[in-house]
């Protein structure tokens, strides 16, 4: 296993604990720190060619929309610099250097209580297109870090406005092709059903940061990164993405918080692998283990109520229709199990990347990959 890049950075808000008197009067109220406007399209998943039922929604991903006031960004970036955060819930890894994972609940009550907030998940839900819920406290405001020097960024904003005239044309944005070799995570589906990817930085000189996705038919499409405030909403557990490189921007945060259906009823094949390495395992299992449980309380108690309706009803014992509920119940408790791995047999902060080339299986080894189209 390659040895860890560990993190090395400064907060970038200025007084970051600040008045702390302060910072614990704010409370998330939706009518001051709720900014939202609809997204300019949403991207369904047989425009990417899949099947319309391949995931939990027929949605695929959203363009970026104002989410949050930047009052409420604010709050939430001094949250995520307050002195136990850093302490306690930092994590690298070997394709991040600096995560801050599952300080919400503890340490950041306004956080916590926005991604709660029933007006906020009506937001996700709308967008979505089905009734969500936060993964897991957990997977409240994932934290992921860039943060470059003054110099870098210069040389970046430098080397940007050279080649721009080049690639404006062809790529619709400047600068943005050097980005295919360097993207932040390689190709991966995520753990969860849905994330929703909230931009905490100012992106104002910034080029690329786009996410990349993977169509049925191999070709690579890309969505715009989100500006400060904003969000995209992605279903990443069922398509192939990466995040690409931004450039010319001092620091990147984003604040990753993942969804699953509210509906027991739903599918959830929720998995642990790209979370599992960077986590507080004895947090992480017992809150997967406990709203998975959850899910077989309330199949088992619909089950039991229709057997009853039937029995009264005096109608047949239907074998096959519970031979297939108990069937479908022991692939649930069986998925669930595989995904708790024992704590000794889990490698910390080492997560396995995905292969995926350009090129199809078959093709001639001359064959270019296709060209990556781009959604406005």
């Amino acid at each position: 296993m390659p040895a860890l890049h560990r993190p090395n950075y400064r907060p970038i808000i200025e007084n970051a604990s600040g008045n702390k008197q302060a910072q614990c009067a704010v409370k998330f109220n939706p009518e001051k720190h709720l900014a939202y406007t609809p997204p300019s399209q949403i991207i369904m998943m047989k425009d990417l060619g899949f099947p319309e039922d391949a995931g939990v929604s027929p949605v695929a991903v959203s363009q970026p929309f104002q989410l949050f006031s930047p009052e409420a960004i604010h709050q939430m970036r001094r949250e995520i610099f307050k002195k136990e955060v850093m302490e306690n819930c930092s994590y690298s890894s070997n394709i991040a250097a600096c995560q801050l994972r599952g300080y919400a609940a503890k340490y950041a009550p306004f956080t916590h209580d926005a991604w709660h907030h029933p007006e906020t998940l009506a937001v996700m839900s709308k967008i979505a297109g089905v009734d969500l819920v936060p993964e897991m406290d957990y997977e409240i405001g994932h934290i992921n870090f860039s943060v470059k020097s003054e110099e870098q960024t210069k040389e970046e904003l430098a080397a940007i406005s050279k080649q721009q005239r080049f690639f404006a044309d062809d790529e619709g944005i400047g600068g943005c092709p050097w980005e295919d070799d360097k993207p932040i995570v390689g190709w991966h589906l995520d753990s969860y059903p849905f994330v929703c990817v909230l931009m905490l930085s100012d992106c104002t000189d910034m080029v690329g940061g786009e996410t990349a996705l993977r169509t049925a038919n191999g070709e690579v499409l890309k969505v715009r990164g989100p500006q400060e405030g904003c969000a995209v909403v992605l279903q990443g557990r069922y398509i192939t993405h990466q995040a690409l490189r931004a450039l010319g921007a001092k620091e990147r945060i984003t604040s990753v918080t993942s969804f699953r259906p509210r509906s027991p009823f739903v599918k959830d094949d929720s998995v642990l692998t790209t979370v599992r390495p960077i986590s507080d395992l004895s947090e992480l299992y017992y809150e997967f283990a406990e709203y998975r449980l959850e899910i077989m309380e309330e199949r088992f108690r619909k089950e039991r109520k229709e057997m009853v309706a039937r029995r009264r009803a005096r109608k047949k014992f239907d074998t096959l229709a519970h031979k297939k509920f108990l069937e479908e119940s022991l692939a649930f408790v069986t998925h669930t199990n595989h995904e708790l791995v024992e704590d000794s047999k889990v490698i910390h902060g080492y997560i396995d990347e995905v292969d995926i080339p350009d090129v199809e299986v078959g093709a001639s080894e001359d064959a270019r990959p296709a060209k990556r189209a781009r959604v406005q």
